[in-house]
């Protein structure tokens, strides 16, 4: 019975296997040449409109295209909001907090729409504007060739997301096997951390870390985090003390003084930054309590091209993570919060 069972098993994981794979090849670079030319430059120009008035619009695209492909596969289903229907979004999920940029999607799908009717699906709009977000804050050095093909989910679940994405709390073990299941490795696992040199975070997502010893979190930094985290029920903080404001900086790291950018740039200034303690999630942190994580963190510190070049393969294979292969019937919807039926 039990040599039955595996055998069974063994086929089932084949078949999903090869299931997986059939879906990855249909999608195509240049997949809209035809039915929707020039649509790829029509999303690039809005995402280099938006970022140029709020850079931060950029950290929130990369984070869209993580939290979208990581539960149920790159389909959109982060985009829905809320319905009588489905009051429980992912986008509702605790681990969700702070995601944004969905105006400046619904902006892009709208002109989409306008130029290619029913054509291209809020899902790899998705991906195309996340990509070029992705280039724009790196000066091109991150970068990929896209391929499309997908189409929209018509389920979206809180539960799920909750269940899929990687909390900020998690320990090391945690993460490790949250991104296994993924078919990530620890690699890849450092290197999509490493998008943490942009954007911010919410005080609920590291409160823990105002307590943590000084072996896991530089004292002053620490001392930083408190002052914001006083501020108000659950502000935002920066994520890399490199794009802190001055006069924050100046009252408790004021050695990190010449650091300090003039605007938020996509490189491997995280791994620095992890390595000096000065980083803001648990999670980061724990990726120097394991041997081969952290050997990663060393290389990625020291050599800042390599991970321009790893970052943007593994974006790409993220963009290729497939829809469940049970219950994912696919659509192009209208709008890009809503269900075409709804």
């Amino acid at each position: 019975m039990m040599m039955r069972s595996a055998v069974a098993a063994a086929v089932v994981a084949v078949v999903l296997a090869v299931a997986v794979a059939a879906e990855a090849s249909e999608l195509k670079v240049g997949y809209y040449d035809k039915s929707c030319p020039g649509v790829e430059n029509v999303v690039k120009w809005h995402v280099a409109k938006a970022l140029k008035a709020n850079r931060k619009t950029g950290a929130a695209l990369v984070r869209l295209i993580f939290h979208d492909c990581f539960v149920r596969g790159c389909d959109a289903s982060v985009l829905l909001d809320p319905t009588p229907e489905n009051p429980a979004p992912e986008k509702t999920a605790p681990v969700n907090i702070g995601l944004a940029a969905f105006e400046l999607l619904d902006e892009i799908k709208s002109a989409v729409e306008d130029r290619c009717p029913g054509t291209v699906s809020c899902a790899d709009i998705l991906i195309y504007a996340a990509r070029d977000a992705g280039s724009l804050m790196s000066n091109g050095n991150v970068h990929f060739d896209a391929p499309a093909g997908r189409l929209d989910g018509m389920h979206s679940h809180a539960a799920e997301a909750q269940h899929d994405l990687p909390d900020s709390t998690f320990n090391i073990g945690e993460l490790i096997q949250n991104f296994k299941r993924k078919n990530f490795t620890i690699e890849e696992m450092v290197i999509l951390s490493g998008a943490h040199a942009i954007g911010v975070g919410h005080c609920s997502s590291f409160r823990a870390r105002l307590t943590a010893p000084k072996e896991q979190i530089l004292p002053a930094y620490r001392g930083l985090l408190a002052g914001k985290c006083g501020a108000g029920p659950d502000p935002i903080v920066t994520n890399n003390i490199r794009d802190e404001d001055p006069k924050a900086i100046a009252a408790t790291v004021p050695s990190f003084l010449p650091k300090l950018r003039k605007i938020e740039f996509l490189d491997n200034s995280y791994y620095h930054n992890n390595l000096a303690r000065i980083v803001t999630f648990n999670s980061d942190w724990q990726l120097l309590t394991e041997k081969e994580a952290r050997g990663h963190v060393h290389e990625y510190a020291d050599n800042g091209t390599l991970w321009d070049e790893d970052f943007s393969d593994s974006l790409l294979k993220l963009s290729k993570l497939p829809l469940l292969p049970h219950g994912s019937k696919g659509e192009i919807r209208k709008k890009c919060r809503y269900v075409n039926h709804y």
